[in-house]
Formats: structure tokens, C-alpha cells, sequence
């Protein structure tokens, strides 16, 4: 454990960043901390290369300030997952040691290049750390691209109008140079240039909120219909109750004719989920839901369960939706099937999942390219649970011809904590990027409409059962990130290698020079 010891006057720094973090993220959600929170991290670089071992020094202080603060953030994975298993408190720490050795990779990286190479850490530090957040995207089995530091600005949509040209990633390569330079500009409060470095940060925010009104102001929205959301409240365990089943899907099929008595829309909306169990095993199910549709020209996108037989008794089980079309069918159009799948709960990473024998738990089947649904209102995407963190998902479903997206998911497993909050907040740059309106469907809530420019509508409270209907607006734009995709974070990693073998290079140059000089002198 001393390797991974630091000099008592780091931990404050630590500290404040973690803290910083926190606050900069829902449910707090609080402006200034996002532009702050890796000030502390900045010196703590500066600082740690004055050190006799920097490299370790480095590591071990991006282990501790990506393992404090990805712990307190992700707190709440305990807090879901303990009612499936206690074992849920090793995934938790295997998760944010994950984390947390991207962000000494990120420190140790930036750091050596600043010290032996002369390169800023206004240049290194946010290339880096955007890069991480890539690879933390794109890692297999355990990808898991939850709050880029771009998302902590979700809650000022004015502010990030930009997503639709740099995506979330590009949003938090932004943030993380205006820290930096607001922390180097602190650093060198007494030369000139600490004005141009904060001054260039506050021209930086008026130029991103300018783009923003511009847009708001210029963009003209378009009307999709009207959209009613379902949230039956259901509690968790309820799921798992064969006995109450039928309750179940009787409450969803009564809330689904109250929201077409209320407000006649065109698309009724069901959370993940809502039918508990296998719909093909279930025939009445399928001719209660069916009804609806038939008996009010309505179609409706139902969360359930979905068999593919690989023979006579054995299947591959999928987390699903069902659309039930205005005349009642849902084999009219193909079933989603979810892509994504949640670490332990759904899939378990690196295994067989045909090894596990527990129903519905673990080895769910991975679905193929979602399909493009096409209702009477239009076209439409469709986003399982924690789907909504991926953007490309959304991107795809935008590039083929969605008109707007629907993110259906049960967050009741969350408890209490800041994770509905956490989950629900990507939505608004997945709507910013693509400028298209989003619906979701929450079982325990948050419930809610997103329109092309972010701004979140009739957001429900959470542990209520609620029926709520509204317009769905969205756009006819495809925006620059439609049509390129995360550029910002592919061009990261490809700039964060390049930085390497630039340094190695030079490093090695610098030493055949050396060996040739002292060769010379004798």
C-alpha cells in the first residue's frame, strides 16, 4: 500500500474535486462546479511533478481522485443491485477501480508529457481525459459511457447548443480546457497572461450561449402528435411475484385506456418491462392489449419480454418492445430487441451466459439493429433502459429516418438515490445532438418530454403512478453530429496517440543525441 501513499497536502485537492464532481452532476446539478471541478486535478499535476518519483506520484493521484469521485457519483450501483446480490458490492468496486485507473492513465500521461516535453497541460490534459471517456465508451462486455463530464451541463440547454455540432464528448472536451486554463490562469495570477487564459474561458461561455439562442431562436420546430406515457409505479419486487402478474398487466392496459379517454393520442407509450412476463406465454395478455388498440385507433409501444426458440424446448430471452399497431397487431411490424445490456443483471460480462440456470436474470440475449417503427404520426427509434447513454444509438435511428425517439426504461430497481436523476439527464443531449423529440417512459418515474433543443416537459415526480399526455414536438434538422458522429472523441484518441509516440520519440532521439555527444567529447 505505500505506492499508493501521497503527501498529506494532496488530499485536500482530491477531496474538493470529488466533492466538485459530485455537485456539477443531478440531482444537484449545479452550474459553477462544472467549470471548477478539475482545477484541482490540474494542480495536482503541476504539483506532482516537482516530485523525486513523478510518474507514481502522478498515478496515484489520478487512482485516488477517479476512485473518490466515481465512488461517490456511482453509489447508488450498491444501493440497486444489493436486492439481486451482495456480490453487487465487488461489481461496485471493480467498476470505479476501472474508472479510477483511467484517471491515473490520464493524469500520469498528461503530467509526463508537461514535465519532459515541454507540453502544456492545456494541450495534453483535455485531449487525454477526453480520450478516456471514450475508451471507457467502447470497453466490450462492461462499456459504460455514464455521465461524460459533458453531461453536467444538462440542466442549461441554452448552454450546450453546441452538442449538435460536437456531441456530449465534444461538450466535455470543452469543459475540461476551460478548467484548465482557469486553473493555470489561478496559477499565474500575476502575469498577463492569466487575464488571456480567463478571459478567453468567459469569451468561450458567451460565444457557446450566443449559438445557443441563435439555434433556439432559428430552429423551427415541428409537430410529431400527441404522445401518452404510462407510469404504472410498479414495484420492483412485484415483477418477480407470479401471483400478481395479471394484476399487472391489467393496471397498464386500464392506465392505457384512461390516457386515451383523457387526451385521444396518437401513440400510447408503456415503460420497460410493463408486461412481466413472456408475452407469448400469455395469449390473453396479447388480446387484452390488442383491444385497446382496436376499440380506439391507437397504437401502442408495450416494454415485455421476447422467446426466440433455438429448438423445441430451450430459447434465448430478450429485453424488448412490442409495437401494437392501431389495429391491434403486433406482428405487423418486428419486435426491438435491446442491444445494450446492464453489467451482472442482464448480462454477465466475459461468461457463457447459457451457464446461468436463474430465470430472466443474467443472460438476457443481445438484440441486432433496432428497427425503425413507423406509426401513424411518424417514424421512431427506440432506447431500452441505459440505451440512452449511448449516442450512437440515437445517431443511427436518425440517420435512418426516425422522427422522433422513445427511451422506455424501469428505473424502480434505483431506489431512492440520484441515479433516475443521472439516467434521465442524457436524454438531453441525445435530443440536442440529433435535434429530434424524445418521450420517456419511466415505470417509477422520471417520465418526461424532451424537445430538439433539450428542454425537458411535464417531467414526472418519481414513486407515483401517473398517466401523462402532451404534443411531441421534433425537427426535420440533421445536424452536423448526425451526419459525423463522436469526431471529437475519435479525433481524441487518435490525437492521445499521436501525443505518445511524440513523446517517446523525441524521448529516444533526446537519448541517441545524448550517447552520440558524449561519444564526440571522448
Amino acid at each position: 500500500m505505500r505506492f499508493l501513499a501521497l503527501p498529506r497536502h494532496d488530499w485536500p485537492l482530491i477531496a474538493a474535486g470529488a466533492v466538485l464532481v459530485v455537485i456539477a452532476y443531478p440531482p444537484f446539478h449545479l452550474l459553477i462546479p462544472s467549470f471548477l471541478c478539475l482545477i484541482p486535478a490540474v494542480w495536482l499535476i503541476v504539483e506532482g511533478a516537482a516530485d523525486a518519483r513523478p510518474l507514481r506520484r502522478h498515478l496515484v493521484q489520478g487512482f485516488w481522485f477517479g476512485l473518490l469521485s466515481h465512488g461517490l457519483v456511482l453509489y447508488w450501483i450498491v444501493v440497486a443491485l444489493w436486492r439481486f446480490t451482495p456480490a453487487v458490492v465487488a461489481g461496485y468496486f471493480a467498476t470505479i477501480l476501472i474508472l479510477a485507473m483511467y484517471a491515473a492513465i490520464t493524469f500520469a500521461l498528461a503530467g509526463w508529457l508537461m514535465r519532459s516535453k515541454g507540453l502544456s497541460l492545456l494541450v495534453g490534459f483535455p485531449i487525454f481525459w477526453t480520450a478516456a471517456e471514450w475508451l471507457i465508451g467502447h470497453q466490450g462486455d462492461i462499456r459504460f459511457p455514464w455521465l461524460g463530464l459533458g453531461t453536467s451541463l444538462t440542466g442549461y440547454p441554452t448552454l450546450v447548443q453546441v452538442a449538435d455540432l460536437v456531441g456530449a464528448r465534444g461538450v466535455g472536451f470543452l469543459l475540461v480546457l476551460a478548467n484548465t486554463a482557469l486553473a493555470l490562469a489561478w496559477m499565474r495570477r500575476r502575469e498577463r497572461r492569466s487575464l488571456l487564459l480567463a478571459g478567453s474561458v468567459a469569451v468561450g461561455v458567451m460565444v457557446a450561449i450566443g449559438y445557443g439562442l441563435i439555434r433556439e431562436r432559428t430552429l423551427t420546430p415541428r409537430r410529431v402528435g400527441e404522445v401518452a406515457l404510462l407510469q404504472p409505479n410498479v414495484g420492483f419486487r412485484d415483477k418477480w411475484e407470479s401471483s400478481g402478474r395479471d394484476s399487472i398487466v391489467h393496471d397498464a392496459v386500464r392506465l392505457s385506456r384512461r390516457a386515451i379517454a383523457e387526451a385521444a393520442p396518437d401513440l400510447v407509450i408503456w415503460p420497460e418491462a410493463a408486461v412481466p412476463h413472456p408475452l407469448q406465454w400469455h395469449p390473453p395478455w396479447q388480446e387484452m392489449i390488442g383491444d385497446v388498440g382496436r376499440e380506439s385507433n391507437t397504437a401502442q409501444l408495450v416494454g415485455g419480454i421476447h422467446l426466440i426458440y433455438r429448438d423445441g424446448q430451450s430459447f434465448d430471452y430478450f429485453n424488448s418492445a412490442f409495437l401494437f399497431d392501431s389495429l391491434g397487431r403486433h406482428d405487423a411490424q418486428p419486435v426491438y430487441d435491446k442491444q445494450y445490456l446492464v453489467p451482472i443483471t442482464e448480462r454477465v460480462p466475459f461468461v457463457n451466459p447459457r451457464w446461468f440456470n436463474l430465470a430472466f436474470f443474467g443472460a438476457f440475449g443481445v438484440g441486432g439493429r433496432g428497427p425503425v417503427f413507423e406509426v401513424g404520426v411518424g417514424t421512431f427509434g427506440v432506447l431500452i433502459c441505459y440505451e440512452s447513454i449511448f449516442e450512437n444509438l440515437s445517431r443511427d435511428y436518425r440517420r435512418r429516418g426516425a422522427a422522433f425517439l422513445v427511451n422506455i426504461t424501469n428505473d424502480a430497481w434505483f431506489g431512492r438515490t440520484s441515479a433516475p436523476y443521472q439516467h434521465a439527464a442524457h436524454l438531453v443531449m441525445r435530443a440536442i445532438e440529433n435535434r429530434v423529440g424524445i418521450a420517456r417512459a419511466a415505470n417509477s418515474g422520471i417520465s418526461e418530454y424532451v424537445d430538439p433543443f433539450g428542454r425537458q416537459h411535464r417531467r414526472t415526480a418519481l414513486y407515483v403512478e401517473a398517466v401523462v399526455s402532451d404534443e411531441l414536438v421534433t425537427t426535420d434538422v440533421v445536424p452536423l453530429y448526425t451526419r459525423w458522429g463522436d469526431w471529437v472523441g475519435r479525433l481524441s484518441v487518435l490525437l492521445a496517440v499521436l501525443l505518445v509516440a511524440y513523446g517517446y520519440w523525441r524521448g529516444k532521439g533526446s537519448a541517441i543525441s545524448s550517447q552520440q555527444s558524449a561519444v564526440s567529447s571522448q
